[in-house]
């Protein structure tokens, strides 16, 4: 495990969240239970629009270098002004909350991510946040390797990549 469990789980959510479009609330109810959520919803399309404006706010992330980031960071804690406590619940050991689970959902969301770069700042792991290596893919994605090897999102573009490579080869052999 490269941060806290819960760190990993925000900074993958993060990622996601910015991939995804999310075109109605069912794909945001979809997205939060694969995701764990275990806040309070409204599920209304007002709080499905709350979420998608954090999309670019987050993309953001991906583009910034670390002073620009701390900044940002930093910025969002003062908005949001989170109250961090160790809780427990569901199957999960204490972790890190630090907005109450009725916070508005997209509040929720940006204090997690927030908290989640404080640990990738403090730990010089920026270099963990990259966007995908998939030629035509603007996807981002979070290196949780050991080894640091993380080069595609995860919408299929290593498989992609391999399947070209493949063929280049066959191609280059005179193979069909």
């Amino acid at each position: 495990m490269v941060f806290a469990h819960d760190t990993e789980v925000a900074l993958v959510q993060v990622a996601a969240l910015v991939n995804t479009p999310l075109a109605d609330i069912a794909a945001l109810d979809a997205f939060l239970l694969e995701h764990q959520d275990s806040g309070v919803r409204t599920g209304t399309r007002a709080e499905l629009d709350s979420v998608r404006a954090l999309r670019p706010r987050f993309r953001r992330f991906w583009e910034l270098g670390e002073d620009d980031l701390v900044e940002t960071v930093n910025a969002l804690l003062v908005e949001c002004r989170p109250l961090p406590q160790l809780v427990r619940h569901d199957n999960w050991g204490y972790h890190l909350h630090a907005v109450p689970r009725d916070a508005p959902l997209a509040v929720r969301m940006t204090v997690e991510a927030a908290m989640a770069l404080v640990d990738v700042v403090r730990s010089g792991a920026l270099d963990r946040l990259r966007g995908c290596a998939y030629p035509d893919c603007d996807n981002v994605l979070v290196d949780l390797s050991k080894n640091r090897s993380k080069r595609f999102c995860d919408a299929g573009c290593g498989n992609r990549s391999a399947v070209n490579a493949y063929r280049a080869r066959r191609a280059a052999a005179g193979g069909s």
